[in-house]
């Protein structure tokens, strides 16, 4: 959930090649991942935060491409930790509803991927963690019809709007927040004006307004 306190493990790999991915590293060659078990990873999150931590957010690439991962969410429930993944819902495991929170984010037309919306409406269908949510991330009118389109098939899941962000390579863009700022403002009068929509909640990407594209926050 948006400005939730959390410490962040990012997975190596991903099903998906999404033309705006703004972890690209994890999956493209470009940086290699380093293995390490669940109990090295708690060990190294426990060294990063020596005021303790009580959230930590699996994330990738996709981390549901990962069958060790249930034993890393297993290890932080044993110690008080709640857990939360994001994930496009394009692959099950059963670990998966052992986390605290899902995030279910299909992605949109501007990312190039084509939904296989056998395979999310089974994901949906086998999905029994505590919290599940829907998130859509919108950079165009396209993906916002999209985002209607998935609502609309699954209408009791809570739903989310993210704004997108299109300059996810840009380092040292004065206008940076500004544009982020209008974005965000354009989708919330979109939605405001939608009386399909009135049931969703608009988000911006939050860590963007407060760091930019800086990776490690």
């Amino acid at each position: 959930m948006i400005g939730q306190k959390t410490m962040f493990v990012r997975t190596g790999g991903c099903d998906y090649r999404c033309r705006w991915c703004d972890s690209a590293f994890t999956w493209d060659g470009s940086e290699k991942s380093e293995p390490l078990s669940a109990e090295e990873i708690i060990e190294r999150l426990d060294s990063l935060c020596e005021n303790g931590y009580s959230h930590v957010t699996i994330s990738g690439g996709n981390p549901a491409i990962h069958k060790g991962i249930g034993e890393l969410v297993a290890l932080l429930n044993e110690k008080g930790v709640a857990t939360a993944i994001e994930t496009q819902g394009s692959i099950f495991q059963c670990w998966i509803n052992r986390v605290d929170e899902v995030t279910v984010s299909p992605k949109p037309p501007s990312s190039g991927m084509e939904t296989d919306w056998t395979k999310l409406d089974l994901f949906l269908q086998q999905l029994q963690a505590p919290a599940v949510s829907l998130k859509v991330v919108v950079f165009d009118d396209a993906d916002y019809q999209y985002a209607k389109h998935v609502h609309k098939r699954y209408p009791t899941v809570p739903f989310y709007l993210q704004t997108g962000n299109e300059d996810f390579a840009e380092k040292e863009d004065p206008r940076f927040l500004e544009k982020r700022m209008g974005a965000y403002e354009a989708l919330v009068e979109k939605a405001l004006a939608d009386k399909e929509m009135n049931n969703v909640r608009v988000l911006p990407q939050l860590h963007t307004w407060l760091w930019g594209n800086k990776r490690g926050v």
